[in-house]
């Protein structure tokens, strides 16, 4: 059992890296969930810093969940295990112990470990998530009907329950944490406005 607890808080510790944070602020000197839409994820690095610091933080995220899972494998767990370890490496990018909980959505650490436990399948879903954005040019159109059709192709294939329920799972919180975030950066957006504000209003006038 304490090697199970062990197994979990590190793969929550490997999530909780807060790689988005750690290189906005190394390369602008500010917090990246300060800046475009509040996300601590690679397509709001990409939108404020450039699609190469995107690239970095989707490919570090990504390899989080994988991390997680194959720490789990190596040390002999079953799949339930790993499943778990994997939720906590979702659970840690959410609400990472390094930056004080406010982490971001998880899509890229989610992508990981639907890679590692349906390999065939996202390379599938790769195909037709390219496809759809070759012709969309609409980022969430295309990685929406790509995991729908990663879980479709998981069914057909049957793989077991436990990785699709997982799966469906991890997919399923990815909007909600959405509405959370943005909900919660336009309460600091408008903050800040009312700061301004009473500043403004303080100000001697000439």
């Amino acid at each position: 059992m304490v090697a199970r607890v062990i197994l979990l808080v590190v793969a929550y510790l490997i999530g909780s890296i807060p790689t988005a944070v750690l290189l906005s602020r190394a390369v602008l000197g500010k917090d990246i969930r300060y800046l475009g839409d509040g996300n601590m994820g690679s397509r709001n690095v990409a939108q404020v810093m450039g699609w190469r610091y995107g690239l970095i933080v989707f490919t570090v995220d990504f390899n989080k969940g994988i991390l997680a899972v194959i720490l789990a494998r190596a040390l002999g767990f079953s799949l339930e295990w790993q499943l778990l370890a994997a939720g906590c490496a979702v659970l840690g990018h959410d609400f990472p112990v390094f930056v004080g909980f406010r982490g971001g959505q998880g899509l890229a650490t989610i992508l990981g470990i639907l890679f590692i436990f349906l390999p065939a399948e996202f390379l599938g879903a790769l195909v037709a998530f390219l496809m759809v954005y070759a012709f969309s040019h609409h980022l969430d159109l295309s990685v929406g009907v790509g995991i729908g059709l990663l879980i479709s192709f998981a069914l057909v294939l049957k793989e077991p329950p436990a990785v699709i329920f997982a799966s469906v799972t991890m997919v399923l919180t990815i909007p909600l944490k959405k509405y959370v975030i943005d909900r919660s950066h336009r309460a600091w957006v408008q903050a800040q406005a009312n700061t301004y504000e009473e500043t403004q209003c303080h100000l001697p006038k000439v």
